[in-house]
């Protein structure tokens, strides 16, 4: 690394800001903000993508933060769901929680009084109030997208009606879909909206709006297929991911996205592969550290901009990547519990599975009687890696 990145780095560190959204804000996407490495490489859903207002998207006092985060990457049952949101907020309300105190918390302890935003493994725990806790949080944060504030019902809508949705007919070779059930399943639908209502006031005092937010849900079928392509797990997974990061860009890099990813894997260098997949941008690198790599795309043909901060345990600085947690830990739930309906239908007796390793060679035993009536296609129940 040239010295005089080093040394900028020193700085950036020495006075950086707590979040990393608050980081990727300071940078302010400003062109050549420091020397740096520039890589050379030659269906509508009423719940998303909320355009802004022409005074909005005019004005330099409003930043988009922006995350991504997965769940179920490691289980051998069941998909891989990736979750995504966006909010524009002031420029000096970075720090999310801080500005939604009055209706938001980071502590799962606060649940009675607070939507928590935190890391899905916080957020979820197997158990009534858990559940509970996590499509609070999901159902009421995804009917701000409304203009009516209204709670989602419509499950399959959910996982599979935005613009990253998998082609219908991978959906199709997993049965199981059709018994996704109607939402809310674990609360009380007037208890949601008043809570809605609320975290709505808190963001509107705040001057905060959520304007896009989903999931990719990636079928086991497809995420087998994806690996034999590509030959292992990782470069599956940033395929993945970087389909999200792709839609962000089209959507928001008008605006100056800042986006903020939990780290995948070990991986620190991210620069010649976000070059590929962008080829329509230049690629700066800002910062490579062993916790957090950043970078910025600037598009070759127009005002496009977009900063990508990998982080680790990005989801703990960053609402946005908690809020993404959260959307893709309840996709995978949701998918779970549809799936083991099915074959509890197909079997009496059948215990149900979360689909980790050790359950999920339990359930595959006993569950041949199941798999038998079923009669599915070729590698599309069991994980290939």
């Amino acid at each position: 690394m040239p010295r005089e990145l080093s040394k900028r780095s020193r700085r950036l560190r020495a006075a950086e800001p707590r979040s990393t959204t608050a980081r990727l804000a300071a940078l302010r996407l400003r062109p050549h903000a420091c020397p740096c490495h520039t890589f050379a490489f030659s269906p509508p859903n009423p719940y998303q993508q909320v355009p802004p207002t022409a005074a909005q998207s005019q004005s330099p006092e409003r930043v988009l933060l922006g995350g991504i985060d997965e769940a179920g990457l490691g289980p051998m049952l069941g998909p891989l769901t990736i979750g995504y949101s966006v909010f524009r907020a002031p420029a000096n309300a970075t720090n999310l929680w801080k500005a939604l105190d009055s209706a938001v918390s980071d502590d799962p302890k606060r649940d009675s009084e607070r939507v928590i935003v935190a890391d899905s493994k916080r957020v979820f725990t197997r158990n009534a109030r858990g559940e509970r806790r996590l499509e609070t949080t999901v159902l009421a944060f995804l009917a701000q997208l409304s203009p009516t504030t209204e709670i989602p019902t419509d499950a399959r809508a959910l996982l599979f009606g935005g613009s990253v949705a998998p082609p219908s007919e991978r959906v199709d070779e997993h049965p199981w879909y059709a018994e996704l059930a109607s939402l809310p399943h674990c609360n009380d639908h007037g208890r949601l909206e008043l809570v809605a209502a609320k975290l709505g006031r808190a963001m509107a005092a705040a001057n905060i709006e959520l304007v896009d937010a989903g999931v990719r849900v990636v079928p086991a079928g497809e995420l087998n297929a994806t690996m034999r392509r590509t030959g292992n797990k990782g470069s599956a997974l940033w395929i993945c991911n970087r389909q999200i990061q792709r839609h962000l860009w089209e959507r928001w890099s008008d605006e100056g996205l800042q986006l903020t990813v939990d780290r995948l894997g070990g991986r620190v260098h991210y620069g010649p592969m976000l070059a590929r997949g962008f080829p329509g941008a230049s690629v700066r690198m800002l910062s490579e550290q062993s916790k957090q790599s950043i970078y910025e795309l600037s598009a070759r043909q127009g005002a496009g901009r977009m900063g990508v901060c990998f982080a680790e345990r990005a989801e703990s600085s960053s609402l946005a990547t908690a809020l993404a947690s959260c959307l893709a830990k309840f996709a995978r739930e949701l998918s779970m519990q549809a799936f083991n309906k099915f074959f509890g239908a197909l079997q009496d007796n059948l215990k149900p599975t979360a689909g980790y390793t050790t359950d999920g060679r339990r359930w595959v035993k006993d569950a041949q009687t199941a798999l038998k009536q079923a009669q599915l296609p070729p590698g599309v129940l069991v994980r290939e890696r």
